[in-house]
């Protein structure tokens, strides 16, 4: 209704509709707020608003490109989008309009060529070349993935997975470059706040964490330690300076503001080491400290100085052994002696400790070169070693993400360390993804140290085989049911499974009329002790834990309960979520043509209560 009346209005605009003419009040005759507030209606479109503007002088004028009119019709359409100007930017809002949607479109088609371009492999390295030349701002065409991922949530699965792959890519890019040029600039510039969230920042690219919010809660903690020094001493020289502007010299001073520390954080927030799930990584990440209040020592040391340098007092972060700490000064600035120190540790918390306790502490003695203070880029290498450890522990993923992101961060500082380049090597290797960078890292590796030459040989021979079995690949299987050799399979692509011994819930991407894995695997599963052995089909899965499993035709029944899984490689073989069953894309219908009438039929049989 509204939007047909304005349309019919701006229609009607450019004939004689003044004083006179003996037609009513049109467009042009009103006031230029009252017809630009008319223009900025959300019932309008860009095009409504193109016609709009062709129809007389006086409505181009009232939607010139750099006026309101186009800058709120690019709000309502990219609301997140407003964030990039400010007010005193002089923007032509038409063409960045025209920039956005261009993006858009740009962005749709990449997306949609990744299915069929990668549904077979991993999302080579150079598959991202194309989106690394974009003539488009980066933020628009983020902007674009961002839509797609927010797409109603059963829905474009396909896209969603492919948007979340390359928007993962560009974020990870542009951090990893962030991180370089922080790494250069002078130690005194080297925030440890900023450090620690340029890792997490890494390691959940998709997050929204950025260093502004991070520092506001920061601050809020820093504004509440104040209020509690306030009680104590009115006059402390902390609640006149600013954050970090002056260093307080006086000892007992000093003491004051930690123990209004200790008291806010640990009894007020009630932060505190996380002891129960130590090896959880999101202790390790500082969005996560803040929101979840409990961490490791060294994220716990990084939040605890942070709010000690921001209220005058200089706590140096302490190379110890197992155990992160923090040293506070009681001599001379720079003492090199051990004893001078107090030392502070943030996960038990703000206990102040002697040498000799630091060393029941881990419970043996160390040498003092353990109490020396170490760098801003000592501190993120010990908490991507950290990150590292546990990637190597996390067997339940089987991309392995963590391992590999914490090696990228590993490389990034350290780009010539032989032991963490073959680790990747072998892992892209053992993933059987990016032959070609293995190659290129081999190459590296034998630059930099020729006595590895046995094991990069045997990994360069293993790799070049990978690719020249990749260039031998004709095109995909197809597997047609009403084949006489796949009578005896059942069960079809997308209907969602029940494990009868294990009780675990799945879904179907794959079959085979029997088992075509190795003796190996056969033995080490006992298959020979099911009724029907290996001689029956066997189907891959996607179970909600997150593992892709093959299992016999004996061991699955159809789910009474049918539920969404929540399995990472979803979208790279369905399209869509029924609430019932799922679509298979158009890559693996290509591959089980016949599939998807079965799976209409069963469905339709088994659950016939008209959920679907």
């Amino acid at each position: 209704g509204a939007r047909a009346a304005l349309a019919k209005m701006a229609a009607e605009a450019a004939g004689p509709a003044g004083p006179g003419s003996g037609g009513g009040t049109g467009l042009t005759d009103l006031p230029g707020e009252l017809l630009e507030l008319i223009l900025c209606c959300d019932v309008l479109g860009a095009a409504d608003i193109g016609r709009v503007s062709c129809t007389c002088r006086r409505l181009r004028e009232a939607c010139q490109p750099r006026g309101k009119v186009w800058r709120e019709r690019f709000r309502l359409r990219w609301p997140s989008l407003l964030k990039y100007y400010s007010h005193s930017d002089s923007v032509s809002w038409l063409e960045e309009y025209k920039a956005r949607h261009n993006a858009g479109l740009e962005a749709q088609r990449i997306v949609a060529s990744f299915s069929k371009r990668f549904f077979s492999e991993h999302v080579p390295c150079d598959g991202f070349s194309d989106i690394e030349t974009l003539g488009c701002p980066s933020h628009f065409f983020e902007d674009e993935l961002m839509c797609i991922l927010n797409m109603e949530g059963r829905k474009g699965l396909t896209w969603k997975y492919y948007a979340k792959k390359i928007l993962y890519f560009l974020r990870q890019q542009n951090i990893l470059k962030n991180l370089k040029e922080y790494l250069q600039r002078p130690t005194e510039r080297q925030s440890f706040l900023e450090g620690a969230v340029l890792i997490d920042q890494y390691c959940n690219p998709l997050s929204d964490i950025c260093l502004k919010s991070v520092q506001a809660q920061v601050d809020d903690i820093t504004d509440k330690v104040r209020k509690v020094l306030r009680t104590k001493n009115p006059r402390h020289p902390s609640l006149a300076s600013k954050a970090g502007e002056v260093l307080i010299p006086e000892v007992e001073l000093q003491r004051q503001v930690l123990d209004a520390m200790n008291c806010v954080l640990y009894e007020q927030l009630k932060y505190k080491g996380n002891e129960l799930d130590y090896y959880n990584s999101l202790n390790s990440y500082i969005h996560q400290v803040l929101i979840r209040r409990t961490g490791i020592p060294i994220s716990l040391s990084v939040l605890y100085l942070t709010i000690a340098r921001q209220l005058g007092v200089k706590l140096e972060p302490v190379n110890f052994p197992s155990h992160f700490l923090l040293r506070w000064c009681q001599g001379k600035e720079g003492s090199t002696d051990i004893f001078d120190y107090t030392y502070i540790d943030a996960f038990g918390k703000g206990k102040q400790l002697t040498v000799k306790e630091c060393e029941y502490l881990i419970g043996h003695h160390v040498t003092e070169e353990f109490y020396g203070v170490v760098t801003s880029k000592e501190v993120l290498q010990r908490m991507v070693g950290n990150l590292l450890n546990l990637g190597k522990r996390e067997s339940t993923d089987q991309s392995y993400q963590l391992l590999r992101d914490s090696l990228d961060l590993y490389l990034a500082m350290y780009p010539d360390n032989v032991q963490h380049l073959m680790l990747q090597a072998r892992l892209y290797f053992h993933l059987g993804i990016w032959p070609e960078k293995v190659l290129d890292i081999l190459q590296h590796i034998q630059a930099l140290d020729p006595s590895q030459h046995g094991a990069v040989g045997y990994l360069v021979q293993h790799t070049l085989e990978h690719i020249e079995r990749r260039k031998e690949e004709l095109g995909p299987e197809v597997k047609h049911r009403s084949d006489e050799k796949h009578k005896e399979v059942c069960f079809s692509i997308g209907l969602i499974m029940k494990h009868k011994r294990y009780g675990y819930n799945c879904v179907i991407y794959g079959w085979d009329p029997a088992c075509m894995m190795g003796h190996e695997w056969i033995r080490n599963m006992n298959v020979h002790s099911l009724p029907h052995g290996p001689h029956q089909p066997f189907y891959n899965v996607l179970v909600e834990d997150g593992s892709c499993r093959y299992a016999a035709q004996e061991n699955l029944e159809y789910n009474s309960e049918p539920r969404e899984i929540p399995h990472p490689d979803i979208g790279r073989y369905f399209s869509e979520f029924t609430g019932l069953h799922y679509l298979a894309n158009t890559e693996l219908e290509i591959r089980y043509p016949e599939d998807l009438e079965l799976t209409r039929a069963t469905v339709q049989k088994i659950y016939s209560s008209g959920k679907e």
